[in-house]
């Protein structure tokens, strides 16, 4: 067994290491300086404190990006080093977010140890390689990501850090073997543990969903389904799914061998991003498919996110988690006993609150971050939540999960189909959509994305949004004589959240008018980009007139978008007559 020493190596703060909504994200070159992530990876321990490091099992992986095989050696060392007694690694260093958040609630070792948390190193849907993004989070033993408490001292710990540890004599462990290798230490044994990515998300997943039925659907002539994975992490579960347990055929998989750099491509399932999914859907511009799929899907890099199409027909993030949460009861067996209650984050349109008025369910809004979410299902509060970022989850783990998200689409459509899987026609995504707005409602939806804007400019665009505020009766005159078919703003405010768990304020959470109408528009500065800030601004309508549901949404919410572009003065301030990105 090979022994090894435990080294202090001395070091000084790096600026700007503060944990965003999800973990730390820069570019690659700032990731490969020297002791950079031995500093952040140092200041972690030291945050979670000896007792909580110490002879624990800890989960080192992430979804491939380019620098993750390096980070995953020099954490195991560092984990090493300071008394961790087991690091679980996904082969190759491959585990989905999801799939991480599963193996530390259900995955059970060898020696029967149970993980403590996990190192994830992913920057979700940015681009990967030499010179793209890099990103590292923390999950805590609840498979979620580490609250603030936790995410602030790791950010004042990054400021004072002195010295890290790390193994002296321990070798790169040969991660692409699946075993358990040993080593022998100051405080005792060291083990690696090189697992199969899959087998513990796909048992996961079929105890939620009944697979029979779903092969049913996939497996008729007349449905026909693709799945792109945008060479993300989602590739290495998508064989494994939909076609060894539920028998699609293989040409119904798209870019699914994972990629250090994603082929060159932005692994953000959106309707800019995924061009050739969309182009196979129908929904191109320029050289759309003649006969599309039934049904179409895509993952990010992580595969956290998911992008649910129609033959021709996108479903926007917003309704489907309403949908998925109105249809859950009777297609899922996960949720037969009822949902305890459903949630999303704030900026995600009200289809949600419609549905949970409906069906009588407790609801929650509540910031953008995923752990807002984990505390109220850890409470028992909350089975379903999604939020308007194309992710969507469910209370079986902490994470949002895209593959799941799918497998809920695919089980609403194998229960409206079950009885007709003979007949002519297949009820369709698109039949299933509009029928929820004939029942609920429509909420025309749109996100416009400013991204790699001046910081400078981007607070002062907020500033300003902030100040108008104050007097509601200028806002209106500021308003009617941009557009006199908009109705008038009746509150605004920044969101602000009381956690009902923990009784924590978040504050400044997005900027928000609240028209008459029910229309909405929110502005948030976000934090997930790696360089310059990203304004984001949400236009919502509310449509109960069944006669008026079948517009196009861009066109139905152009006077709201006019509204917000000029009452925040949008290109004074970043000088952007357009926005990056529409959803």
């Amino acid at each position: 067994m090979v022994l090894f020493k435990v080294s202090s190596v001395e070091t000084t703060p790096f600026d700007g290491q503060k944990p965003g909504t999800s973990g730390l994200r820069k570019k690659v070159k700032v990731f490969k300086q020297p002791k950079y992530l031995e500093n952040f990876v140092q200041s972690t321990f030291n945050a979670l404190g000896a007792d909580k490091v110490r002879g624990a099992t800890l989960v080192v992986s992430g979804d491939g990006r380019y620098y993750s095989k390096d980070a995953i050696q020099i954490i195991i060392k560092m984990a090493a080093a300071n008394g961790v007694r087991c690091i679980w690694v996904g082969q190759n260093g491959l585990l989905s977010t999801p799939a991480i958040s599963a193996v530390i609630r259900e995955r059970v070792g060898a020696d029967g140890s149970k993980a403590n948390g996990a190192f994830i190193l992913t920057a979700s849907h940015n681009p990967g390689g030499p010179h793209e993004d890099f990103g590292i989070k923390y999950n805590m033993e609840n498979g979620g990501p580490a609250p603030e408490g936790i995410t602030d001292k790791i950010f004042e710990n990054t400021k004072t850090i002195k010295e890290y540890l790390i193994a002296e004599g321990l070798p790169d462990v040969d991660i692409s073997t699946i075993g358990v290798t040993s080593f022998a230490g100051p405080e005792g044994q060291f083990d690696v543990d090189v697992f199969d990515s899959a087998s513990d998300y796909v048992k996961l997943m079929k105890s939620i969903f009944d697979f029979q039925s779903i092969q049913k659907l996939l497996t008729s002539p007349k449905f026909t389904f693709c799945y792109d994975a945008l060479h993300g992490v989602a590739g290495a579960y998508a064989k494994r799914i939909f076609v060894e347990e539920l028998g699609a055929d293989e040409s119904s998989l798209l870019n699914c061998v994972p990629k250090e750099d994603f082929g060159g491509g932005h692994p953000d399932p959106n309707l800019t991003y995924a061009k050739e999914l969309v182009a196979r859907m129908g929904l191109s511009k320029t050289k759309s498919e003649q006969q599309p799929p039934e049904f179409g899907a895509a993952a990010d890099g992580d595969a956290d996110r998911n992008m649910i199409l129609g033959k021709r027909f996108f479903v926007t993030p917003s309704d489907s988690v309403a949908i998925i949460a109105a249809n859950a009861v009777q297609a899922i067996p996960y949720f037969s006993g009822g949902l305890k209650g459903v949630a999303r984050s704030m900026p995600t349109s009200a289809a949600l609150d419609v549905v949970a008025k409906h069906l009588n369910l407790k609801f929650f809004e509540v910031p953008t971050g995923w752990k807002f979410f984990g505390n109220l299902m850890d409470a028992g509060m909350c089975s379903v939540c999604g939020e308007e970022s194309f992710g969507t989850g469910s209370d079986h783990i902490r994470e949002k999960d895209g593959i799941w998200a799918v497998l809920a689409w695919l089980s609403i459509l194998a229960y409206k189909n079950k009885d007709n899987l003979g007949e002519e026609k297949l009820v369709s995504v698109e039949d299933i959509v509009r029928q929820h707005w004939a029942t609920y409602g429509r909420h025309y939806y749109t996100r416009y994305d400013y991204e790699n804007v001046d910081a400078g400019g981007a607070k002062e665009l907020m500033a300003h949004l902030v100040k108008l505020q104050s007097s509601l009766d200028e806002v209106n005159k500021i308003i009617k004589g941009i557009r006199s078919d908009v109705s008038n703003v009746v509150n605004a405010d920044e969101f602000e959240y009381k956690d009902p768990v923990d009784g924590s304020i978040s504050k400044h959470q997005g900027i928000r008018y609240l028209f008459e109408d029910g229309s909405r528009l929110v502005f948030r500065l976000s934090g997930t980009g790696s360089e310059g800030a990203t304004i984001r601004l949400y236009v919502e309508q509310y449509e109960k007139d069944s006669s008026k549901i079948g517009r196009d949404s861009q066109e139905a919410l152009a006077p709201l978008v006019e509204v917000a572009r000029k009452l925040s003065k949008m290109q004074e301030f970043t000088g952007r007559s357009a926005p990056t990105v529409i959803t």
